[in-house]
C-alpha cells in the first residue's frame, strides 16, 4: 500500500515530503524551536475542535510537589457525584514537544464521540525533565484522578487511559503498574506508541525520511529524554522489553502503515497477546505517524477517532 496522496501533498507543503528540502528537521532545532514548530503544524492538521459544555484548565500535584497543567473536556457540565466515565489522555511528542494545545482537537473529539470526560495531562518535558519523570507524572496523574473522581463527577469503575506516540508508551507503562490495583482502567488505547527505543526495525529504516516522523528525530527525542543510554532498556522507556501481567487492562492498539513505529507496535501486540492480554490491533493503510490529528487533511482521522470512541463506549457500558 502506498502513502495516502492527501498526506503526501501535505508533507510536500510543510517540507517533510521526500526530496522537498523546505523545512529543517526537528532534530536540527533546539527543543524550544521544535515545540513551536510542532504546535504550529498541529494547527494546520487539525479539523478544529468540537464545541463542548466544559473545557477547563486545572493543575494537579505530583510527588515532588510540582504542579502539572491539565485540561478537562466534557460535553456535559461537571457535577459532583454524577458518576460519568472518563479517559485520562497523554499527548505525543517524543517527550520533548507536544502540549495540551497540540492535542486539543483530538481530546475534544473523543469527549464528544465517546460521551465521556477527557482529562489531558501536560506531563513535564525533556530535556528539562529526563527519564523517568514523564512516567512518574503519568502515574501521579492517575492517582490524582482516582482521588478526585467524586468531586469531578466521575465513576472510578469506568475509567480508561490513552495516548499517542510516547503518550501511548506512558499509557501502557501506567497500565502495567496498575495490574492488580484496587482501581484499574477498563481499556488502554495505544495510538502508534513507542514500545522499543533500544533498537531499529525494518519500518524505522523503510520510513526513515519523508513520512512526517523521521528516524533522526526519534533518536533526538530519546537522547533528550534519557539520562544515559541504558535507560532505553528500562521497560518504562521501552515497554516491549518488560514482562507483562495477564491482569493488565485490555488493549486497543492503533497503528499507521507508513510509520517508523509500525513494526514495534505489531511486536508489542504479539507480546501482550502472548501474556494473555486481550488485544485489538487495527492498522490504517497508507497512513503516517500522527494521522489521528490530521482531520483537516484526511477522512481516516475521524474514522479512527470514531472507532476508539465506539470501543470506549463499549467498555464503559459493559456490566
Amino acid at each position: 500500500m502506498s502513502l495516502n496522496p492527501d498526506i503526501a501533498a501535505f508533507l510536500q507543503l510543510v517540507g517533510n515530503g521526500r526530496a522537498s528540502g523546505k523545512r529543517v528537521g526537528m532534530h536540527e532545532l533546539s527543543p524550544e524551536q521544535a515545540r513551536e514548530q510542532f504546535d504550529q503544524s498541529s494547527l494546520l492538521m487539525a479539523a478544529g475542535g468540537e464545541d463542548l459544555a466544559v473545557v477547563d484548565e486545572l493543575q494537579l500535584p505530583v510527588r515532588d510537589g510540582s504542579l502539572l497543567d491539565a485540561r478537562v473536556y466534557s460535553n456535559q457540565p461537571l457535577k459532583a457525584g454524577a458518576g460519568r466515565p472518563a479517559l485520562l489522555y497523554f499527548h505525543g511528542g517524543g517527550y520533548v514537544v507536544g502540549s495540551l494545545d497540540s492535542h486539543d482537537s483530538l481530546c475534544r473529539a473523543l469527549a464528544s464521540m465517546a460521551d465521556c470526560v477527557v482529562v489531558s495531562v501536560a506531563y513535564r518535558l525533556a530535556p528539562q525533565c529526563r527519564f523517568p519523570t514523564a512516567a512518574d507524572d503519568a502515574q501521579d496523574a492517575w492517582h490524582w484522578l482516582v482521588a478526585s473522581a467524586q468531586d469531578l463527577g466521575l465513576d472510578n469503575a469506568r475509567l480508561a487511559i490513552a495516548g499517542d506516540s510516547v503518550g501511548g508508551s506512558l499509557a501502557t507503562v501506567l497500565a502495567a503498574q496498575l495490574a492488580g490495583a484496587p482501581v484499574q482502567p477498563r481499556l488502554q488505547v495505544l495510538i502508534y506508541p513507542v514500545t522499543d527505543a533500544s533498537r531499529s526495525t525494518p519500518s524505522i529504516e523503510r520510513y526513515a525520511e519523508g513520512y512526517l516522523l523521521e528516524k533522526a528525530s526519534l533518536n533526538w527525542f530519546y537522547n533528550h529524554y534519557q539520562r544515559e543510554a541504558a535507560d532505553r532498556l528500562d521497560p518504562r522507556f521501552s515497554p516491549l522489553l518488560g514482562d507483562v501481567s495477564a491482569a493488565v487492562a485490555p488493549v486497543l492498539l492503533v497503528l499507521a502503515e507508513c510509520d517508523p513505529l509500525h513494526d514495534e507496535g505489531v511486536a508489542y501486540a504479539r507480546h501482550l497477546q502472548a501474556a494473555g492480554v486481550e488485544v485489538e490491533l487495527k492498522v490504517y493503510e497508507g497512513m503516517t505517524h500522527d494521522f489521528m490529528r490530521m482531520g483537516a487533511i484526511i477522512d481516516e482521522a475521524e474514522e479512527a477517532q470514531r472507532h476508539i470512541a465506539e470501543r470506549l463506549v463499549e467498555v464503559f457500558t459493559a456490566q
